[in-house]
């Protein structure tokens, strides 16, 4: 099992569970892209979440190491389309972060409209620097479009990984609640961004984020 959906209340709710990490590959990106397709026909609001403990630990590592280099840029590149497609999706999205979300973990977070995060143990950011990567353009106009800028050196250039309290200073959560309350959280959000005018909600998103749009998509067009 990678990820599924379930429609309650014209609210698709996307899970990703593969049981372990929920590492991000062809796999995943697959079942993900999947549930988006039926969510844009059959709902009006989208929470994407992961398994208890685990969000998302990011683009699968162990994968990518046994790859070519062409195979490794077809994999981030197609999580580039991902966060871009969850980016613009003419609907809300929320998340509900249900543990660590790290690198492409994180990045899925920054794509979506509102963030509701677990308090506890857990870590989320963008550790490239600390494991010898250097960002990709998404994920870069994706951290200077949703972070707060004193931390962008913190996040971006040193790696450092923060807890969920310190993740909503940051700007990767907007909210940080006790674990059993996330969902609760996050349906209560899409319930009330549901009931907006769904035309105005799209073309406003659409305006606000078409500078960083532009920038993602011409590098995945390369």
């Amino acid at each position: 099992m990678s990820a599924t959906i379930r429609i309650e209340n014209e609210i698709a709710i996307i899970t990703m569970d593969d049981g372990k990490a929920n590492a991000i590959n062809p796999t995943m990106l697959d079942a993900l892209n999947a549930a988006l397709d039926q969510a844009e026909k059959e709902a009006k609001a989208v929470i994407i979440t992961g398994r208890p403990d685990r969000f998302s630990g990011g683009f699968d590592l162990k994968m990518m190491m046994g790859a070519t280099p062409e195979d490794v840029r077809a994999l981030v590149n197609a999580g580039g389309a991902l966060a871009l497609r969850l980016f613009t999706l003419p609907m809300p999205v929320i998340a509900a972060c249900t543990g660590h979300g790290i690198a492409m973990g994180c990045f899925i977070l920054l794509s979506c409209d509102k963030r509701f995060g677990a308090k506890g143990a857990y870590k989320i950011g963008a550790n490239e620097t600390q494991i010898g990567m250097v960002l990709p353009v998404f994920a870069l106009e994706l951290c200077k479009a949703r972070l707060n800028p004193l931390y962008m050196t913190e996040s971006v250039v040193n790696g450092t990984l923060f807890d969920p309290d310190e993740a909503v200073s940051v700007g990767y959560l907007d909210k940080a609640v006790a674990p059993d309350q996330v969902m609760a959280e996050a349906l209560a959000e899409a319930e009330r961004l549901k009931a907006l005018p769904g035309a105005a909600l799209a073309g406003n998103k659409r305006i606000l984020r078409k500078p960083v749009v532009d920038v993602i998509g011409a590098s995945l067009a390369q």
